[in-house]
């Protein structure tokens, strides 16, 4: 994988991004690439499905879309997570891959 390939546009207009995800940090953030993936830092714990939660609202908020737009595809009980981001605008695609 490339630098850029924890982003990925596919052909229905929609976002898949693999993700490297650790929960209970002081505050949400994107924190860089983490091998081949994205790291992100959540202020939620791991318990309960609290940290998925936390994350697909954290993306959502960046990406300019309603939470139902963003879906945990893999991962759920995982640190590495893909998520895909239905209709988000150029600007957020933009954001996105300005980070990495």
């Amino acid at each position: 994988m490339s630098r850029g390939d924890w982003l990925r546009e596919v052909p229905d207009g929609s976002l898949v991004l693999t993700l490297h995800i650790q929960p209970g940090a002081k505050k949400t953030e994107f924190v860089g690439l983490h091998g081949e993936a994205m790291k992100v830092r959540l202020a939620a714990p791991p318990v309960d499905g609290k940290a998925n939660a936390a994350l697909c609202a954290y993306l959502a908020r960046f990406c300019g879309v309603g939470r139902s737009a963003v879906t945990l595809i893999s991962g759920e009980a995982s640190r590495a997570k893909r998520v895909r981001i239905d209709g988000p605008e150029g600007e957020a695609i933009a954001r996105l891959r300005a980070l990495g």
